[in-house]
């Protein structure tokens, strides 16, 4: 472009069919089909590999998204039976509960019956501790009054005691 400062490079004649003659230094143009093989054979083991690792990712996936679902479904059965044997642990606590209560009023009203006999048994004791403490004085009173009745039986038969003496002196 004229007076512009701006340099444009223009392609005047365009023809595809066969490369220009090759530089001096280079040997006359020819493919190189045998090295180009081994570059699309090596590209080919690539893609090979590529596929077989793709087939790898794939079933593997699908594997451990198989995995994942028997964990998914084995946990929520385990959730659901945790929740039914806490529903039942929770029911048996309850029972065991109302049960204490009921045993600890059966307790509470046992060991005032026990405090009732144990005052009773006392009371007994206190009376046997009396008779047997005075078990001499009363047989001695009993045979006194024994042996008075007999004299007055005596006495009412016609006997005379008047002149009889019943005890020493000191």
């Amino acid at each position: 472009i004229a007076n512009t400062g701006i340099t444009a490079l223009v392609q005047l004649a365009s023809r595809r069919d066969a490369p220009d003659a090759p530089p001096e230094t280079w040997d006359a143009y020819s493919k190189k089909s045998e090295e180009s093989t081994g570059v699309i054979a090596m590209i080919d083991l690539l893609i090979k590999d590529l596929d077989k690792e793709l087939t790898e990712a794939a079933t593997e996936e699908k594997e451990a998204q198989k995995d994942y679902e028997t964990m998914m479904s084995e946990s929520a059965e385990k959730r659901t039976a945790d929740t039914k044997s806490l529903t039942q642990k929770e029911g048996a606590k309850a029972d065991t509960q109302a049960e204490l209560e009921a045993q600890t009023e059966g307790k509470a009203s046992a060991t005032k019956e026990l405090m009732a006999t144990m005052q009773y048994i006392a009371s007994l004791h206190a009376e046997c501790d009396w008779l047997v403490q005075y078990y001499d004085v009363r047989k001695e009173a009993r045979a006194a009054e024994i042996d008075s009745i007999e004299k007055a039986k005596a006495v009412l038969s016609g006997a005379d005691y008047a002149l009889v003496q019943t005890r020493a002196h000191s």
